[in-house]
C-alpha cells in the first residue's frame, strides 16, 4: 500500500519535517490505515526508533481516530508531524462533533471508554481547539530518550 508522506522545502541546515495527512469524507474508512501511516512515517526516522515508541504512537492515533469515527457524523482528518530531532510525534485529528473528548471514570468492568486514559498516559497532554464546525484534538507522543523500548 502506498502511503502518501508529505515533506516540505528544506533549508541547508535542517532537513524537511516529516508529515502525513489524510481526510476521510464520511468517517474513517480504516483505523488500521491510520496505524499503518504512523508506522510508515516513523520508519523514515534515522536513527531508527525502537519498537515501543512506534507502538505508543500507533495506540494514540488509534484512540483519537476511533473517537472521531464513533462520535462525529461527518468528515474527519488526521495529521501527523514529526517534531524536530524526532523527539516527538504530533498527532492531530479534526472532526465535526462539537462535543469535547471525555474521560470516563476508571471501571475495569466496563468494555470500552478507556482510550483517553491511554492517550493521557502515552502523550504529553491532550489539546482541544474549537472550530466553526467541530474540533481539532491534538496530542504529542514522545519518541526520544524518555520513551521506553
Amino acid at each position: 500500500m502506498d502511503i502518501p508522506l508529505r515533506t516540505h522545502a528544506t533549508t541547508q541546515d535542517r532537513p524537511a519535517p516529516l508529515r502525513y495527512s489524510r481526510t476521510w469524507g464520511t468517517g474513517v474508512s480504516s483505523i488500521a490505515e491510520a496505524r499503518e501511516a504512523v508506522a510508515a512515517l516513523l520508519a523514515r526516522v534515522r536513527p531508527a526508533l525502537g519498537r515501543r515508541p512506534v507502538q505508543d504512537a500507533q495506540i494514540v492515533v488509534s484512540e483519537l481516530v476511533t473517537n472521531a469515527a464513533q462520535h462525529a457524523p461527518g468528515p474527519c482528518a488526521l495529521r501527523l508531524e514529526l517534531l524536530p530531532g524526532a523527539s516527538a510525534l504530533r498527532v492531530t485529528v479534526t472532526d465535526t462533533s462539537p462535543e469535547p473528548p471525555r474521560r470516563h471514570p476508571p471501571d475495569p468492568r466496563r468494555v470500552g471508554g478507556h482510550g483517553l486514559h491511554l492517550v493521557a498516559m502515552l502523550s504529553r497532554g491532550l489539546e482541544v481547539t474549537w472550530l466553526s464546525r467541530g474540533k481539532r484534538v491534538s496530542a504529542t507522543v514522545p519518541l526520544g530518550p524518555g520513551a521506553a523500548d
